[in-house]
């Protein structure tokens, strides 16, 4: 479903509302604290500021909870129409290089403060693996043939002396397993040690070919092992046969122009949502649905509170 679509068929509360419930239960509506499915619906003439139309009342005797189709979710108790939600998800998830809160401010009609706590919370919901919940859900190692990099992200800092530097600058790693996942870690520096537990917890053993380039000595625990290849950068080589890192340094390329290009900053603190942005927008780039599965991914029990997201 593209902007056109949700502009088109998701315009009023009712419509968003049904939307909702059919990703979130089905259709069957069951209350959220419970899961019972036997309920009353409670329909509001004059819903107000932050109410939404539909109230629902479970009627299991030891519950009877009150609730919304947006309670627990990341919608919950958001003075926004769901039609302006739904266009915001749209605009991030069919954003190539990403959308800034800027560009939501003027597009939505909304405040800055309020498109930018937004796209954090869509970008929450982005996250891998668990969604909003954040449950520890272990995704499979990559395997097959696998390239690995790192790159810098950032740029100059204020004050006196400072200059445009790698201490100046976030790592962040980049595995990609080719025709599979793309994955982006932020870490803390790249020194070997750190690089090597990214490629434990990423990497099968079973990896038939792992490449990468000659820059780190992270790498070199990969030798003798038959199954490491390394490109050359500063032999001019780029592509040796099969042997290349062009794949993950493309995804680092659509990175990095989205960085500039769209944020133009942006902080260490909330780097690593915007890295689950472009790692699930990269992965999904060719899902049909891949707007329904967000808005689904949003309807799962979780919030994130503004506070949250400024605390230090």
């Amino acid at each position: 479903m593209n902007l056109l679509n949700v502009t088109s068929n998701l315009q009023t509360d009712e419509q968003c509302l049904d939307f909702l419930e059919q990703l979130r239960w089905n259709g069957r509506v069951h209350c959220p604290l419970c899961g019972t499915d036997k309920i009353s619906r409670i329909a509001r003439k004059n819903p107000g500021k932050n109410r939404r139309t539909r109230l629902y009342t479970c009627l299991e005797p030891t519950c009877k909870q009150q609730f919304s189709t947006t309670s627990g979710t990341m919608f919950h108790d958001s003075h926004l129409p769901l039609h302006k939600w739904f266009m915001a998800i749209a605009l991030i998830v069919h954003a190539k290089k990403g959308m800034s809160a800027k560009q939501m401010e003027r597009h939505l009609g909304v405040n800055y403060r309020t498109a930018w706590y937004m796209g954090h919370r869509i970008r929450k919901a982005m996250a891998q693996p668990g969604g909003i919940t954040f449950q520890v859900v272990q995704r499979p190692k990559l395997s097959g043939i696998v390239e690995l990099d790192e790159t810098y992200v950032g740029g100059k800092q204020k004050g006196k002396g400072v200059y445009y530097g790698k201490n100046q600058k976030a790592v962040v790693v980049g595995l990609r397993e080719r025709g599979g996942e793309l994955r982006f870690v932020h870490t803390s520096d790249a020194k070997a040690v750190t690089l090597k537990n990214v490629m434990n917890a990423n990497v099968s053993p079973d990896v038939e070919r792992i490449m990468t380039d000659e820059s780190s000595a992270a790498y070199a625990a990969l030798q003798g092992s038959g199954k490491h290849s390394v490109i050359r950068h500063r032999d001019g080589k780029y592509v040796e046969g099969m042997v290349h890192t062009n794949t993950i340094e493309s995804a680092f390329s659509l990175l990095k122009r989205g960085i500039v290009g769209s944020f133009h900053r942006i902080s260490h603190k909330h780097l690593h949502r915007y890295l689950s942005e472009f790692e699930y927008r990269f992965n999904g780039r060719e899902l049909p649905d891949l707007f329904q599965q967000t808005v689904a991914r949003m309807a799962e029990p979780g919030n994130m509170e503004y506070k949250e997201l400024i605390a230090n």
